[in-house]
């Protein structure tokens, strides 16, 4: 019975946050009566809370498929960290704006649709990002901001069209010294879809994978009804702004609520817009909705960086993609196929 609680606990009422917004997670009617079809297991991962959720009747195999999708996303962590100095990333940021560096095939592509990602968002989102954060401390409550002339010396360094793909040989190379890359806005994305990719393949028709609050969903719940998500207002979080439908969909939400902080008593989120090297304001979270968590991943920042306007204008603009945000004054918007009732 212990089991079946906390399988309560963990899948009906799940609130899982990235950094922001709470999805709250409805998988199925009646879990007592089907614990036995549902697997899970937690862990911490690229730094971050990972669930990975099997749905199968055959108990070896969900969790067979559980462990080897642990090992993908342990495998896609060691070639894109930040953080392990053996990594293709380090290397690269080590060798900026000295030497192209060799990656294989699957990272470069990745930074190849990272660098599409960039051009459609007009440099909105940017995977060289990393080489400002230092110049922000959002431990504190209260910060003081660069001055423009620091600011300016760090604009090549975050500019998209800096990181050079040579597709012949395949190779990367950070134009100038002190550039940077990272993956925060699109690795974990990019893991969840690989993971899900791997236990669609060892027979698992029915999941669900929590990427640090980057979600993705396949199949549908027990009883042959699609699996729901509700998007909750961070600031009221017994408050759903949206029930959305999450069959073979991924939802990824970024913006402020647990990471920002206060300069004249203005509100600036831990979001860098890479084009000013200045922390975001008008957004507190955008929520994505789309069938990769990759783009989904990459698409909620940037539209955090654009703004309300100019954000909801690109999502309107893309195919089977929405998003729902939350401006800092509190109001709610939606994209054109999405409707909040009651705002």
């Amino acid at each position: 019975m212990e089991f079946i609680s906390r399988l309560k606990r963990s899948i009906i009422g799940c609130c899982i946050t990235r950094t922001t917004a709470i999805l709250c997670i409805s998988f199925f009617t009646s879990v007592a009566s089907r614990a036995q079809d549902i697997h899970s297991k937690e862990l911490l991962l690229m730094g971050s809370r990972f669930e990975l959720i099997a749905s199968d009747k055959d108990q070896e195999r969900a969790w067979y498929a559980i462990q080897a999708a642990e090992l993908e996303i342990s495998r896609i962590e060691t070639m894109i960290s930040s953080w392990q100095e053996d990594s293709y990333t380090s290397e690269i940021n080590r060798k900026a704006g000295k030497e192209a560096v060799w990656v294989p095939d699957e990272m470069y592509q990745l930074i190849a649709r990272a660098q599409k990602v960039s051009e459609l968002t007009q440099g909105a989102f940017s995977l060289a990002f990393g080489s400002v954060y230092h110049l922000y401390d959002f431990s504190k409550a209260e910060v003081t901001l660069p001055p423009d002339s620091t600011i300016t010396t760090y604009l090549p360094l975050t500019d998209y069209r800096n990181i050079l793909l040579n597709p012949d040989n395949q190779t990367i190379l950070l134009k100038y010294p002190g550039m940077k890359i990272g993956f925060g806005a699109i690795g974990k994305g990019y893991a969840a879809d690989q993971a899900k990719s791997v236990m669609l393949k060892m027979g698992i028709f029915a999941g669900c994978i929590n990427a640090g609050g980057d979600l993705t969903t396949w199949g549908s719940r027990p009883d042959g009804s699609e699996w729901n998500i509700g998007i909750s207002d961070p600031k009221e979080k017994a408050t759903i702004l949206a029930y959305l439908p999450a069959k073979n969909k991924a939802i990824v939400t970024s913006g402020d609520y647990e990471k920002y902080f206060l300069y004249k008593g203005e509100r600036y989120s831990h979001i860098v817009d890479p084009r000013t090297c200045r922390p975001v304001q008008e957004i507190s979270s955008a929520t994505v909705i789309c069938p990769s968590a990759e783009l989904a991943d990459a698409l909620a920042t940037a539209v955090c960086v654009l703004g309300k306007r100019d954000g909801l204008a690109l999502i309107d603009k893309l195919s089977g993609i929405e998003a729902i945000i939350v401006g800092q004054n509190g109001e709610k918007i939606a994209s054109k196929n999405i409707v909040l009732e009651g705002y």
